[in-house]
């Protein structure tokens, strides 16, 4: 059987792997959304813009993510996680413009947009749960 604080110390490094799990997964985003960038044809002036819009978005959703990481309040790691929430929607809707306004093809575009959504989901969940939590310990 274990001590208490052997089950402490395992929930506790459950939380750092969740932790580095969606650290991992932010920069793993944001990459390929750099990628996809890398990928598009620079010559059109509407996808450039595009492109260097979704680039500063998709990058600060694994920036903010890391910042939360190391929130010193619950209250800092909802702002952070919110702000992270904020910025895949706004990765979304560079996303759709450039594949219905610039035809880029649906093929690069929903595996990215896929992921931002399923990211959504997660943070606005971790931010939920953390107000709640917030919200009965008062």
């Amino acid at each position: 059987m274990r001590s208490e604080s052997e089950t402490r110390q395992r929930r506790s490094e459950g939380v750092i792997d969740r932790t580095q799990l969606l650290r991992d997964r932010t920069k793993g985003f944001a990459a390929s959304v750099i990628r996809l960038y890398l990928g598009l044809d620079q010559r059109r002036e509407e996808i450039r813009i595009l492109g260097r819009q979704l680039i500063r978005s998709a990058t600060s959703v694994a920036a903010n993510y890391r910042e939360a990481s190391r929130a010193r309040s619950k209250q800092e790691f909802t702002a952070k996680i919110d702000l992270c929430s904020q910025e895949l929607d706004e990765t979304q809707l560079w996303l759709e413009l450039l594949r219905d306004e610039c035809r880029v093809p649906a093929s690069m575009i929903n595996p990215i947009w896929e992921e931002a959504d399923q990211l959504i989901r997660i943070s606005v969940t971790m931010s939920k749960n953390t107000k709640g939590k917030s919200g009965k310990n008062a």
